[in-house]
């Protein structure tokens, strides 16, 4: 049985590492209306601020937001709203966020559901865009065999899914993929076919 000395969404080993990301890189760049959700968010949910998609990864969205230039974009799962308003502040004043050819979808919701999201997202998303799938490290955990010793079985559960997930999207021949290693893992799947 393998044992993760800590389930948070930060996959640096060094907290010094982390502060020095956050305090010198992100915070001072992040939008006032983003810093109160999260300064919100943390302050009002407890532990269930877990699921709040980290300031760094916020930043990297809207960065490659910046960088597709999307004008119809579609996010599943809105916890407390920090990526979707990251998303929407890097947009530019013509972008959309309508139905049907989708350029970008970015998925942080129900772990369960993830594969049967992307079967209908490769019908949504036209065939360039980008699907980001948030999570695909979980807590680092991915990384183990087996049950992992600590980690809460609510977390285990949606574990199994994440592994599914990442098996799946290894294989499928409709996309190329890149499993970015920020937050608690990111997966861009850029739809080829």
């Amino acid at each position: 049985m393998a044992s993760v000395e800590a389930f948070n969404k930060c996959l640096l080993q060094s907290e010094a590492l982390v502060d020095y990301i956050l305090e010198k890189n992100v915070y001072p760049r992040e939008n006032e209306l983003l810093k109160g959700i999260r300064e919100a968010t943390i302050e009002n949910f407890g532990f269930k601020s877990e699921m709040l998609v980290p300031a760094d990864e916020g930043q990297f969205l809207s960065m490659l937001m910046k960088i597709m230039k999307p004008k119809k974009t579609l996010e599943i799962g809105v916890f407390t709203g920090y990526s979707l308003l990251t998303t929407a502040l890097a947009l530019d004043d013509d972008a959309k966020g309508e139905e049907m050819e989708f350029e970008f979808a970015f998925i942080d919701a129900d772990k369960y559901n993830y594969l049967k999201y992307h079967e209908k997202l490769m019908k949504l998303v036209k065939i360039g865009g980008i699907i980001a799938y948030d999570n695909t490290l979980w807590f680092g955990s991915v990384a183990y065999e087996g049950e992992v010793k600590g980690m809460p079985e609510r977390l285990m559960r949606q574990r199994a899914s994440i592994l599914e997930l990442n098996s799946f999207l290894a294989s499928d021949s409709r996309i190329e993929l890149s499993l970015i290693s920020i937050g608690d893992g990111i997966t861009l799947c850029r739809r080829i076919s």
